[in-house]
């Protein structure tokens, strides 16, 4: 699952279960794999057509989710990728997680593109109350949608508690498996040009060239839009033979995976949280990150901060944290103490808080 998957996940698996007395119906568009149905009072509801494509979300929502709900009349629709049926009687709760299409729209194909842009306002306008995952995302959604702030929650992401510090035959292990032995930057995540491969590539490149170094860049997430330009460029560089990619990985690889890292650099131009930040972190990993957006909100000083426009500035960091042993180990303590701040217990209770404002409007 990605960030929207899991804020969705492991927020509602402690809700749900925190909350025998109450009915929740968990709507999917096909048959749900049966570990999303974890409680007895959950009924799982499957609507078709399979949203898949924006004119197929239209159908989804505006028909068969809103014919549901007329029939079923429950308390509250929560929207956890922020979409909701429009004028409907049902109080809804929209969780957007982020705006980027707003601001970067070239990323994203023309369908879903316009389908975004077009309709996001209206979700946000009307819905009852908005659920958001940062403080920046707040502030974007009142900038860009006028929505008062009062309408407005902030529930950060957590991480998984597997998420954490493990013994050096883990780490050896891992490193013989994945990198061929050798220590490695990590970049977890879907691979769209938003996480800013391209100059992510070309600063680990850099960083070769100018160290010598036996480092290889460890890529873990599914090649989702993998564009040609992308392509080009990792085709370019000289060291991309120490670019390596995992695929997805099974959950346990991803939590030994992140531990085992030298650093994560994960430097995206837009991001409403950034989760691998604070898995990175959990696992007392220093983080290389972008210093636009949410993530210094995030990471505040338990990481290094680039500029993600620049290949340089990333290049630098990867050299600092190499050359400075003593600047790893100082960033892997304070981002154990950051973490603390972020778990998916906390993202229950505050989007809990939420549903129940949103109930009482």
């Amino acid at each position: 699952m990605d960030g929207i998957g899991l804020f969705t996940f492991e927020s509602f698996k402690k809700i749900v279960l925190e909350n025998p007395a109450i009915e929740f119906y968990f709507i999917f568009d096909r048959k749900p794999d049966p570990k999303f149905i974890f409680a007895k009072n959950i009924k799982p509801i499957v609507l078709f057509p399979q949203a898949r494509h924006p004119f197929l979300y239209y159908l989804f929502f505006e028909f068969s989710l809103k014919r549901f709900l007329k029939n079923l009349n429950p308390d509250l629709f929560v929207g956890t990728d922020g979409i909701t049926p429009l004028n409907t009687k049902t109080k809804t709760l929209s969780v957007i997680h982020d705006l980027n299409f707003e601001h970067y729209p070239e990323q994203l194909p023309k369908n879903y593109r316009k389908y975004y842009c077009n309709n996001f306002p209206k979700f946000a306008n009307q819905s009852t109350r908005i659920a958001t995952v940062s403080e920046f995302s707040k502030k974007d959604i009142i900038k860009t949608y006028n929505i008062s702030p009062d309408k407005i929650d902030v529930v950060y992401n957590g991480a998984n508690e597997n998420f954490r510090p493990i013994n050096e035959d883990i780490i050896t292990e891992i490193k013989n498996r994945f990198t061929e032995g050798k220590n490695y930057f990590l970049f977890v995540g879907t691979l769209h040009p938003r996480k800013n491969l391209i100059r992510l590539f070309q600063a680990f490149d850099a960083f070769k060239k100018q160290t010598n170094s036996n480092f290889k860049l460890l890529i873990v997430g599914k090649k989702m839009w993998w564009t040609d330009e992308i392509e080009s460029i990792y085709n370019s560089l000289q060291h991309k033979s120490d670019i390596l990619f995992a695929g997805r990985v099974a959950e346990q690889d991803l939590y030994d995976i992140t531990a085992s890292a030298y650093a994560l650099t994960y430097v995206p131009i837009f991001e409403g949280f950034g989760i691998p930040l604070v898995e990175s972190m959990s696992c007392g990993v220093p983080v290389i990150t972008s210093n636009v957006t949410s993530m210094p909100e995030v990471v505040e000083d338990s990481g290094l901060l680039v500029d993600p426009f620049s290949v340089d500035d990333i290049s630098i960091a990867m050299i600092q944290i190499v050359e400075k042993p003593e600047l790893r180990n100082t960033l892997a303590e304070k981002s154990l103490i950051q973490a603390k701040k972020f778990s998916w217990n906390k993202t229950a209770s505050l989007l809990w808080e939420s549903i129940q404002k949103t109930l009482n409007a």
